[in-house]
């Protein structure tokens, strides 16, 4: 069972909460996988939503927020970009373990 969730338009804060939200309840609902649509940030500019000093742009800063959260890291098996079908690099694709 998959989860899809579409992050444009989010702030790198936003995202980070709503993927914390989002894989807590994915997981308490049995789902297997969670697809998080990034975007590849190809019209991003400094100033924009998508990138941070610290962290890049979302595709990049979303896994490094799941892996430094020990909360959420614990009910991730792998984090890996999709079949291109799936959104390719402008998505990830986040695998649950099962508890």
């Amino acid at each position: 069972i998959k989860f899809r969730f579409d992050l444009h338009g989010f702030t790198l804060d936003e995202a980070n909460k709503k993927v914390k939200e989002i894989i807590k309840s994915c997981s308490e609902k049995n789902y297997r996988e969670v697809l998080l649509i990034t975007g590849k940030g190809l019209h991003s500019n400094q100033d924009d939503v998508y990138k941070s000093s610290n962290l890049s742009k979302l595709r990049f800063s979303v896994p490094n927020f799941i892996n430094s959260d020990p909360e959420i890291s614990k009910l991730i098996l792998s984090i890996v970009n999709p079949p291109q079908k799936d959104g390719g690099e402008g998505a990830l694709l986040i695998k649950l373990k099962k508890l």
